[in-house]
């Protein structure tokens, strides 16, 4: 049987994330959902024992000294949503998700600058006045695309 993947995919990372719990929680929620990869840019990851999945054995987590190198590594035609309480930014409820995306979340406390949403394709926020930490907002953001853009997990990738 023939398959091809008409979805796209998608992977999810952090700008100087502040602590690796939440990047703990993010991946997780990254795998049950179907993300191809996370990442983080300008700050490493250490192994959190929240990750009872072991979502580190079933997708890759990518580092990037900053975010020129980020920006120098993203796939052909993919594009970068930058998630963050910018007034121009567009509710994550009305936003179309494209075919291939790559979602950048910055630290709960500092967020994505100006210098970087402005290189952004798209930028989306949640509704409220207040930011979520990045697990919560990273796995909202994830669980609105598969939603509305249904995937077809592979036969080995077991959903909990």
């Amino acid at each position: 049987m023939k398959t091809t993947n008409n979805e796209g995919y998608f992977a999810i990372g952090v700008y100087r994330g502040k602590t690796e719990h939440n990047i703990g929680t993010l991946w997780r929620s990254a795998y049950v959902l179907g993300a191809s990869y996370i990442f983080t840019v300008e700050k490493k990851y250490k192994k959190q024992t929240s990750d009872v999945v072991k979502a580190w054995s079933r997708i890759p987590l990518f580092h990037y000294r900053s975010f020129e190198d980020l920006l120098q590594n993203i796939p052909h035609d993919c594009r970068l949503v930058g998630v963050e309480l910018a007034e121009d930014a567009e509710m994550l409820h009305t936003f179309s998700h494209p075919k291939r995306a790559i979602y950048l979340l910055g630290a709960e406390d500092d967020g994505l600058p100006p210098e970087i949403l402005e290189k952004c394709h798209y930028v989306i926020k949640l509704p409220g006045n207040s930011s979520l930490n990045v697990g919560v907002t990273g796995s909202i953001v994830l669980h609105d695309r598969v939603t509305k853009i249904p995937r077809t997990l592979p036969p080995h990738h077991k959903e909990g």
